[in-house]
């Protein structure tokens, strides 16, 4: 019981980094993601992709349709994944989350010839291969007695 109530935090401070917190990989995607979205402002209106066909449709973009494995992969995977508990559901799910990160950075470092995307494909890819191990490893507390 004592190493799961030890791991919890830890775990948790590493979930939070893969949500942003200080992460330089993270924070360069969200700085990146906003520059998209700025250039696609025009005559003052926000064009928008249409979601629903993002990488399945007509209006796929070849950079769309690069991901489109991974992405109905991904999304299948976490679909499929369960748990008895809340805690044990959600670990389930980051997973596979976790695998269609690594999945799309393949395609990036596959793909891509931009420096800086490579390298967030890099660091994207060990971080997410590291915490997926971590989440692995992880077991219930009542487990552990």
């Amino acid at each position: 019981m004592r190493h799961a109530l030890i791991a919890l935090p830890a775990l948790a401070l590493l979930l939070a980094a893969c949500e942003g917190g200080g992460d330089p990989v993270n924070q360069a995607m969200r700085d990146a993601s906003s520059e998209r979205q700025a250039a696609t402002v025009q005559d003052g209106a926000v064009s928008s992709p249409d979601h629903a066909d993002m990488g399945h449709g007509a209006s796929a973009t070849a950079g769309d349709q690069a991901f489109a494995a991974s992405e109905a992969s991904m999304h299948a995977g976490m679909s499929a994944a369960s748990g008895a508990t809340v805690d044990q559901a959600y670990i389930a799910k980051m997973i596979a989350h976790h695998q269609g990160a690594v999945a799309m950075a393949d395609v990036a470092l596959s793909e891509s010839k931009d420096p800086e995307v490579r390298r967030m494909a890099e660091g994207v890819k060990a971080a997410q291969t590291r915490e997926i191990a971590e989440m692995r490893a992880w077991r219930p507390a009542a487990a552990a007695n």
